[in-house]
C-alpha cells in the first residue's frame, strides 16, 4: 500500500477517506512561502536555543543531530492562528476523531523539528502507545499532521510510514518494503492515524528538513503536551475562543471542570 497523495483543491471528503482507509496522506499546496517564512521567524531564536544531541544511542527515542522546540502556541502567533484551527485538519478530526469523542477533541502535541545531516531513523511507534487500555488495532483517538516548512525527501529525513498499519493486529512487524517515505514539497500537510506506524527517517543528506507537528486527540484523554504549563496566562488571554477550546481549556462533559466566575 503506497502513501495517498492529493491536492489542496481536493474535496475534504476525499482527503478523509483517504486518510481512513490508508492511515496517512499528504495533502499538497496547503501553505504559501510567506506563511513558512514567518514560522521560521517567529521559531528561530527557540530553534538556535534548542539543545541538539550529537552522539547517538540507538535505543533513545529521539534521533541526534534533531532540533525540537515545543509549546507553539505560545511561541508562534502563525501557527496559533493559521494552522491550529487549519479547515483541513478540523474536517479530518471532524471525521475521524468526533465518532469516539463526541463532545470534542483537543490539541495533544505542537512541535517544530529539524532533523539534521546525520540523524538516524527515528524508533517507529504508533502515537497512541499511551492508551494500552484498548488492544491494537485501537479505536481512532489520535489524528496528527506534519507541516512541510522545508522540502521532505527520503535522503533528509523525510517521515516514515506503514500504511495500513492502523488496522494490523498486534504483534505485526513492518517489513522493510512496507515502510514508506513521505516524500512531499515545502507547502504540503501529512496527516496520519494514531495507530500508523510511523517514525523520522534517516537524514543522509546535507540539509535540514523542518517540519511542524500539531496533533489532536479526543476530549477525553489527557494530553500528551501539557498545554496549562506551556501557555502562560497572558497568552491565553489573546487566544480565540475557537484556538482556546481545541487547546483544550473547556469542558468535556464534567472532564476539566471550572469555575468561570474566576477564569
Amino acid at each position: 500500500m503506497s502513501i495517498p497523495i492529493l491536492s489542496a483543491g481536493s474535496p475534504s471528503s476525499e482527503i478523509t477517506e483517504a486518510l481512513n482507509e490508508a492511515g496517512c496522506v499528504v495533502v499538497t499546496g496547503v501553505t504559501d512561502a510567506g506563511l513558512r517564512q514567518s514560522i521560521k521567524d517567529e521559531l528561530a531564536l527557540h530553534m538556535k536555543k534548542a539543545d541538539v544531541v550529537e552522539e547517538d544511542d540507538p535505543e533513545d527515542f529521539y534521533a541526534p543531530h534533531t532540533r525540537r522546540v515545543t509549546a507553539l502556541v505560545a511561541r508562534s502567533p502563525t501557527i496559533t492562528d493559521q494552522l491550529v484551527a487549519h479547515p483541513l485538519s478540523k474536517q479530518c478530526c471532524e471525521t475521524l476523531l468526533l465518532p469516539n469523542g463526541e463532545f470534542g477533541y483537543q490539541l495533544h502535541i505542537t512541535a517544530a523539528l529539524e532533523v539534521g545531516p546525520g540523524a538516524r531513523t527515528q524508533i517507529l511507534h504508533r502515537d497512541d502507545n499511551s492508551f494500552t487500555f484498548f488492544p491494537v488495532p485501537r479505536p481512532n483517538l489520535i489524528v496528527a499532521s506534519m507541516w512541510a516548512i522545508t522540502d521532505f525527501r527520503a535522503d533528509n529525513g523525510a517521515t516514515l510510514l506503514v500504511p495500513g498499519s492502523h488496522k494490523w493486529p498486534a504483534g505485526r512487524v513492518a517489513k522493510n518494503e512496507e515502510i514508506i517515505p513521505a516524500e512531499m514539497p515545502a507547502g504540503s500537510v501529512l496527516y496520519w492515524l494514531g495507530g500508523t506506524i510511523h517514525g523520522a527517517g534517516a537524514n543522509t543528506a546535507q540539509d535540514w528538513r523542518y517540519g511542524v507537528v500539531l496533533a489532536y486527540s479526543v476530549g477525553w484523554v489527557r494530553q500528551e503536551e501539557n498545554q496549562y504549563m506551556d501557555i502562560p496566562p497572558a497568552r491565553l488571554a489573546e487566544l480565540s475562543p475557537e484556538v482556546r477550546q481545541i487547546a483544550g481549556f473547556d469542558m468535556y462533559r464534567a472532564l476539566g471542570f471550572y469555575d468561570r466566575s474566576v477564569s
